[in-house]
């Protein structure tokens, strides 16, 4: 199983930056994981031009596997449920017909966080720099309170 260091996690980084033209912005969700917040994974963004990279980081309480479930669970409601399918086929058939109505028409998942929990999105150096530092701070903070 492949590590995920912040040396890795920058080789990550540095391909993204090769392989994407230079006329694209990036955007990046990260969880709160501690190899996102490295003082290296820092300064690696700190010298990126801006606007470009867009650093957003998804709550500390809820996973970006809760959009992938909720996914699911549109999909299960709004094509599979109450379906009669005969085979292996009719029943892939009807997944990519929803997949293909849906990115027909496509919408973005939006997380409502509870009053206590915050979401940040910025796309400044100093914007993105105080991100990491913050929710580097509350990461050892709220496994301290563990």
């Amino acid at each position: 199983m492949a590590r995920h260091r912040a040396s890795e996690f920058r080789k990550f980084l540095d391909e993204i930056e090769r392989n994407v033209p230079a006329n694209l912005d990036v955007h990046i969700i990260m969880d709160n994981y501690a190899t996102h917040k490295t003082k290296s994974i820092r300064n690696w963004f700190a010298k990126r031009p801006r606007p470009r990279w867009n650093v957003h980081f998804t709550p500390t309480s809820a996973s970006w596997i809760n959009q992938v479930e909720r996914f699911f669970a549109l999909l299960t409601e709004r094509a599979l449920k109450r379906g009669v399918f005969r085979s292996v086929a009719e029943l892939e058939k009807a997944i990519k017909a929803y997949i293909d109505a849906t990115n027909a028409d496509p919408k973005p998942f939006r997380h409502s966080p509870a009053a206590s929990v915050r979401c940040q999105f910025t796309s400044s150096t100093s914007g993105i720099l105080n991100a990491l530092d913050q929710n580097a701070s509350s990461g050892a903070q709220s496994r301290s309170q563990r």
